[in-house]
């Protein structure tokens, strides 16, 4: 299989000054370091123990959803998704691609428009509540243990304001619930109370590693996208580990670390292009929840061009160089509209002339990869033919498999997020120390 991706790594390795330069030897040790890594990734999966290669694999799951697809889109105008991070950002993600809330078409997706709940604040819940029309209103309910204090007060919340319009006997049409087929779990025993369809989310695939799996897929289906594409996509990304040692996660993994061990405490992902933006968020989640602990890691941080050449760029080219950026981007020479060449000499602006408006986005993503470069900031360059489902996927499984290979070369577990559990424990103890006064 074939990637839809080109990784190029020619500007990741730039003329620099200073004590620990990222130089190509170190990028080869920890490329060498990487192998048994690589080769226990290998073994999982080819003894059927890799959830993230089984999944992509599956279609039954697929087929499985279409009840609940069309549960869900019965009589519908508004589409609302009660998840929090891992259980949100994906589906967001996935969603951009049929242009959401990119400028100019925001929530709505044909005749529908689709609502992400991911940030709890009873102002704006309590807003959308009171402005919805909650008769063609629907709810799918997202949370891998069922017990996430947002999801769960949203969908609570969601709930008492059907039965105050009058609902309460049809609450079972405006739900659904995606979360694990686990005992005492009260997503489930919500769905159970009210008879509203339930989807099993995977046991063995953490929240921010869930996007191949119903978590994004759902809502793929739900929109009209390709869900079996997705998987198409990152199923060839796997292929591409199974045969080599090179495979572009593995190398991005090692120029990560040896990037931090030059001294970069902050990779930068930069995409060029609106339906992408979604895409970082995704990504600065998975890499800061994953990496993140016992005092190691990097900072992840987002940025979109071209709009953030006018907001970020200067910080990134005189700032401190403490930064290795990844930028993204895919094909858009040709694409838009064309102004006027004479008009546009007339106006002083005859460069634009006789070019298309992708043509102008095309120049800058390479002026901005090559301008970091020249100012000895490390680059990586991931470029696109198409933004399509099977592109989506293959980027998704690219970037899950360079984190997971990044912390085994720090000796973290990629997968739990011990620091996050206190917090929560500690905000559930606040609640009940409130009620019982």
């Amino acid at each position: 299989m074939t990637l839809p991706y080109v990784q190029d790594l020619r500007h990741c390795f730039p003329a620099q000054s200073g004590p620990h330069p990222l130089g190509h030897e170190t990028y080869e040790a920890h490329l060498a370091a990487l192998k048994p890594h690589v080769a226990a990734l290998r073994d999982s999966a080819r003894a059927g123990g890799q959830p993230l290669y089984e999944i992509v694999r599956r279609r039954d799951d697929l087929a499985a959803a279409a009840p609940v697809v069309a549960h869900l889109l019965k009589n519908t105008t508004d589409l609302c998704l009660l998840g929090v991070g891992g259980s949100g950002l994906g589906a967001q993600a996935v969603a951009q691609l049929k242009g959401w809330r990119t400028p100019g078409v925001m929530d709505r997706i044909g005749d529908m428009r689709f609502h992400v709940f991911d940030n709890l604040d009873g102002a704006t819940f309590a807003h959308a509540l009171g402005t919805l029309d909650l008769r063609t209103t629907r709810f799918l309910v997202v949370s891998k243990s069922g017990s996430t204090g947002e999801t769960m007060m949203q969908a609570l919340a969601a709930a008492e304001a059907l039965k105050a319009a009058g609902g309460g006997k049809y609450l079972a049409q405006h739900f659904a619930v995606l979360t694990e087929p686990t005992a005492n779990n009260p997503a489930r025993r919500f769905a159970e109370e009210i008879g509203a369809p339930t989807l099993d989310h995977p046991l063995d695939i953490g929240g921010r590693y869930s996007v191949l799996t119903l978590v994004g897929l759902l809502p793929a289906l739900l929109l009209g996208l390709d869900a079996a594409a997705f998987r198409e996509g990152a199923e060839a990304v796997w292929q591409r580990v199974l045969a080599a040692d090179d495979a572009e996660p593995v190398t991005g993994a090692a120029l990560a670390i040896a990037a931090a061990e030059a001294g970069f405490g902050e990779l930068v992902l930069m995409p060029y292009g609106d339906r992408f933006e979604r895409f970082g968020a995704w990504w600065r989640q998975l890499w800061a929840e994953s990496v993140g602990k016992g005092g190691r890691g990097q900072a992840a941080s987002t940025a979109l061009g071209p709009v953030d050449q006018h907001s970020q760029l200067q910080l990134y080219l005189d700032g401190p160089n403490v930064r290795a950026f990844t930028v993204l981007s895919v094909a858009q020479t040709g694409e838009g509209h064309r102004p006027d060449a004479a008009f546009a000499e007339r106006l002083g602006v005859g460069y634009l002339g006789d070019h298309a408006l992708g043509d102008l986005v095309a120049a800058q993503t390479r002026a901005t990869a090559e301008t970091l470069a020249r100012r000895g900031r490390p680059v990586r360059t991931m470029s696109l033919e198409t933004l399509d489902e099977r592109a989506m996927g293959a980027l998704f499984m690219h970037f899950m498999l360079e984190t997971i290979l990044a912390a085994r070369l720090m000796d973290v577990d990629p997968l739990d997020q011990p620091a996050v559990e206190e917090g929560k424990r500690l905000a559930r103890a606040y609640l009940a120390q409130a009620r019982a006064g």
